[in-house]
């Protein structure tokens, strides 16, 4: 076994949920923003542009939660964090919550759902990604999920101290 949990889900030593998550962050934190130049100047474009963040950001992230499941399922010491699950279900739930979002804009159209859907849901989103993202940062910092302890370490490799007992860490 590994000294710290090790991501499955990897080019190389490289894990995938890292690279992926950038993506509906940006897209689905870019959305509210989208809303408010919609609400301040009246273009319709940049209610179709918040719109179709929302459903980019659906769509990325359903790409890094196929990674997250991976590393979730394959490792029980991630399934045994608390930070695990609570970086889990906050996701699905900001992902459910952006579908919903997305819904009704393409139900009634992009402009007419912005108030007073998209001004709730979207910042709704945001706040949990937020939190989420907290979680996420104390799996890798805390609790070093798929981190290498030592330069030139492998992922099963065991720890040896360099410097006076000293650590090194780098993720990986």
């Amino acid at each position: 076994m590994t000294i710290n949990p090790k991501t499955t889900a990897a080019i190389g030593e490289h894990p995938l949920h890292p690279m992926l998550i950038p993506f509906p962050v940006a897209f689905l934190v870019a959305a509210p923003i989208a809303d408010l130049a919609f609400i301040g100047t009246g273009d319709g474009f940049w209610a179709r542009a918040a719109m179709w963040l929302i459903g980019a950001g659906i769509v990325m992230a359903l790409a890094a939660a196929v990674a997250g499941f991976t590393d979730f399922l394959s490792d029980s010491r991630i399934r045994n964090l608390n930070d695990a699950w609570y970086h889990m279900a906050g996701n699905l739930t900001a992902v459910v919550l952006a579908l919903i979002n997305f819904y009704l804009r393409y139900a009634q159209g992009a402009e007419a759902a912005i108030k007073p859907w998209g001004v709730v849901l979207s910042p709704i989103v945001v706040g949990i990604l937020l939190f989420t993202g907290w979680k996420g940062w104390e799996m890798v910092y805390r609790h070093h999920v798929a981190v290498v302890d030592a330069p030139g370490q492998t992922s099963s490799e065991p720890v040896t101290p360099h410097h006076g007992g000293e650590s090194h860490r780098r993720a990986a």
